[in-house]
């Protein structure tokens, strides 16, 4: 049986992809700044400011949470039925907003209000992260729920979440939430200064 030619186009065709692919990436990470706003946006910064400064949140946790539950796409619903920017279920929803005296029904079509949704979404981290006193805790807890990491804390005997975390998918979600912060606060550093 013959061999293949090293340089045969059904192998120049994928290391031709595996290049671009890598200039992308190595793009989204280091490129110009203009570039890396295409990865990371930012939009709806004076409702990120508001919500923040009223509930003592840091706006660029916000801004990188609501980048990776929804990607700034306030329609966007997940397999779950969770809705809008922060990614919030209904039922989680309605409970924040009777604590905050709105009585209004809060169902899915209200929760594709960006300023509803982040008003709500950051109230539920601003406990989050008061019920944890640790942000990667807190970060767990908003994407695997509450229940859950209290169940790993309590079979870990730890106050707070380490390095590794039980479910991979939750473990990258907070990896990736806590290094967008510092990549927000690098692309947009006056982003929330004068709201």
């Amino acid at each position: 049986m013959p061999r293949e030619h090293a340089f045969a186009p059904h192998r120049l065709i994928l290391i031709a992809v595996i290049l671009v692919l890598a200039v992308a990436a190595l793009l989204a990470l280091r490129g110009p700044a203009w570039w890396q706003r295409v990865y990371y946006p930012l939009r709806y910064e004076t409702a990120i400011a508001d919500a923040s400064g009223r509930y003592g949140v840091d706006p660029y946790l916000v801004a990188a949470l609501i980048n990776a539950e929804s990607g700034f796409d306030a329609a966007e619903v997940s397999s779950a039925g969770a809705v809008g920017l922060m990614q919030l279920l209904p039922s989680t929803a309605s409970e924040l907003a009777l604590e905050l005296g709105v009585e209004d029904e809060i169902d899915a079509e209200r929760l594709k209000d960006p300023e509803l949704n982040i008003s709500l979404g950051t109230r539920h981290l601003a406990q989050l992260l008061q019920r944890y006193d640790h942000t990667r805790t807190a970060l767990a807890a908003y994407n695997a729920g509450g229940g859950n990491v209290d169940r790993w804390l309590e079979r870990s005997g730890e106050t707070s979440v380490g390095s590794s975390l039980p479910f991979p998918e939750t473990e990258a979600y907070v990896e990736r939430v806590l290094s967008e912060v510092e990549r927000y606060r690098e692309l947009y550093p006056t982003a929330f200064e004068s709201r």
